[in-house]
Order: C-alpha cells, then structure tokens, then sequence
C-alpha cells in the first residue's frame, strides 16, 4: 500500500523529532463475542467467520460530518484546550467518494449511497486531524451512536485513494492482512514497537500490538493464503521482519490498490445480486427449509396484507443473523435485524409492516447442528 498508509501530511507531531517512514491507520477494538460451554470449535469458528460481515444486498449509506459543531475539545501538549473540527475539505471527500467507487465496480452486492443526514447514515466519516485513520470493523459500526464517527482520516487524503479504499475495506468487515496468521511473519517485535513509538504514529505498546503483532484468528481470514499485495496489508520497512528472512533486508511494500486476491474474495462474500422482483415470497405462516450450507445466505420478499406487528423468527438449532429491508422506491432500507451467533436461541424480529408496502428478509446462515433441520417463518 505504497500511497495509502505512507503519507506524513495532516500530523500534530513534532518536526524536530525522528519519523518512522509509514503513518498507519488503526481498527478500533469491540468487544469480542463470548461463546458458552456448550459452543464447540466448529461452532465457534463458523460464527465468527462471517460475524463482522453484512448480509449481502445492503446499501452502506454514508455521511461527511460538515457542521460547525461537529468536532471535539482537544488538550495541547502546554495544557490549552483547542476545537478540532471533524469536517473535511472537498478534495478529500471526493477521495472518499472515489474509494467507494472502487469497491462498487467490482460488482458487489454491497451498494453505497452518500446521504445528507447523519440520522440516515451507517457509515459516518470525519477529517479530524492528529486523531490517525481508523475505522471499525464490519457490522460493529450499528453500535456507534448517529452523532459519532465510524471511519476517520486523520492526515490529507486527497491525493491517497489507497488509505480510503483501506478504512472502507474495514467497514465490509476486512481485517488487516499482515495479522494473517497464515502469513508465516515473525516480528523483531522490540523494532516494531519503537518504530511505532515514534512520530507521525506515536502509538503505544498496546495499539502497536492490536495493529501489527497480534494474529488474527484461522477463521477471520479467508483460506489459508497470505497475501502481501492486498489493500489491507502495510507497507513495512526493512528490518522489522525476521520471518520470511528477504524482508530482513528488504521491504514489504504492497503493490498499491486492489489486489486481484481482494477483489476475488470480495466477490465470494457479497456477489452481484438478481432484481428484488426475482426473490422467492415469503408466505405468511409459512415455515420454509433453509437448505443452505454454512456462510450462504437466502433473500425473501414479505408482502403484508395488513398494516400491524409482526413477529419473524428463525427455527431449529442454528446461527443466523436476519436482517429486514423495505424497498423504497427500489431501495432497500435497513428496518431490524437480529444475530443469535452462538447464543441458545434463535434469531427473532417483532417490527411494524404496512399494507401494500414491500419488505425484503435476507438470512445469512453461519452454522446448522444438522443440515436441512433449520427454518425461517413469519406470521
């Protein structure tokens, strides 16, 4: 990622001071899902291999911070409090904007719609300076309150599409790729820390750690291929590599953009979809078959005749995560969803539907104790 977690601008950081050649961006930490005695392994790794992703065919909207009270107090090194403002210049939303772009190209099922309003957003972006790049992880943004950021570019990222493409690469539930734990990378871990201590990324031990050193689990990556030239990868200087041995000498520079490994992979996980008019419908009452294998997902269309509450629930034991859409317009907009992965229950909506209005009901299947004995049902 030679461009894309490279650049020095935007930094509050002392000039006079050594620079480690790279400004990284960071993840933010959630809360790691807690499984019960009776998960067992295999359980447990399907749910967490598609626990931070979207069901596919939702729209991420997103939303700059662009108002002046959008911001937050800041304590200078001399003790002074100073407001740093969260909005951006125009030449880096456009940056933003063309990251979607390219994510959007590959023909996801993903869509991705700027939106006005904070209040109708998922994904909100802001521009504070000094505060680094960073984003969470996949779903875990729907626990961020609508006045706070789920993505930040902390330095100027007009002319560094790669860093955009990055934190959104976060956003569809992507982790860092050089925490693949099939990488084969030892680190000089001392070096790392040191250089990461320095400016422009100033991190403490602990954030080093949770970037960079700490593996990911086997089944948060996709197979069991490490790949150096993927836009979620850093760039690292000579060096602080032990293992692979060439990296001692030479440095781990990604190739820029997206590499043809993530393009493929993001193409498994949310593949282009038929027209909503295509879905199978749902019936009142009707229990139907999930006969799907684990991480495949179902798309449903619900069509109430009668404008009230009504209760949808999975059956059998399984992991899911449901989600509810109404088309508006031919947009679908998000309206509930619920995950029972690894939890003894079942994934359970109880929402408002009008009459005459059209809802689509999209169903992910992380695990099924025995194939074929699992349902979905509405009434």
């Amino acid at each position: 990622m030679a461009k894309s977690l490279a650049s020095k601008s935007g930094t509050v950081a002392d000039d006079k001071a050594p620079r480690y050649k790279h400004h990284y961006c960071s993840v933010r930490p959630t809360t790691p899902r807690q499984f019960g005695p009776g998960v067992n392994a295999d359980r447990a790794s399907a749910v967490n291999s598609f626990g931070d992703k979207w069901v596919n065919g939702t729209e991420l909207s997103y939303y700059f911070f662009d108002q002046a009270t959008d911001g937050q107090n800041v304590t200078l090194a001399d003790g002074s409090v100073t407001f740093v403002r969260w909005a951006g210049a125009e030449p880096q939303m456009n940056s933003v904007r063309r990251a979607f772009k390219a994510w959007s190209d590959l023909g996801l099922g993903l869509k991705f719609k700027e939106v006005p309003s904070r209040d109708q957003a998922m994904v909100r972006i802001g521009f504070m300076s000094g505060d680094g790049s960073w984003s969470y992880v996949g779903r875990a943004i729907l626990n961020v309150a609508a006045d706070r950021r789920t993505m930040n570019f902390g330095w100027n990222i007009a002319n560094d599409l790669d860093t955009a493409i990055h934190e959104i690469g976060h956003t569809l539930g992507f982790e860092h790729e050089h925490q693949n734990p099939f990488s084969g990378i030892v680190w000089d871990e001392e070096k790392v820390y040191a250089a990461l201590a320095q400016p422009p990324n100033s991190w403490p031990r602990q954030k080093t750690f949770f970037n960079i050193i700490r593996k990911l689990s086997d089944s948060s990556v996709q197979g069991t291929q490490w790949d150096p030239n993927s836009i979620m990868h850093y760039p690292f200087e000579a060096g602080l590599i032990k293992q692979p041995e060439i990296y001692q000498t030479q440095a781990l520079q990604p190739a820029g953009g997206l590499s043809a490994r993530d393009q493929t992979y993001a193409r498994q996980l949310y593949p282009g979809q038929s027209p909503v008019s295509g879905f199978p419908e749902l019936k009142l009452m009707e229990s139907r078959p999930l006969n799907i294998a684990s991480g495949q997902q179902v798309d449903l269309r619900l069509l109430p005749v009668r404008s009230r509450t009504y209760e949808i629930r999975t059956l059998g034991a399984s992991d899911t995560v449901i989600v509810l859409f109404e088309d508006v317009g031919g947009e679908l907009k998000y309206r509930g969803g619920d995950d029972d992965g690894g939890e003894d229950r079942n994934a359970y909506l109880k929402l408002r539907m009008s009459r005459g209005k059209k809802y689509v009901l999209r169903l992910r299947l992380y695990y099924a104790d025995h194939a074929g004995e699992t349902a979905v049902i509405w009434w």
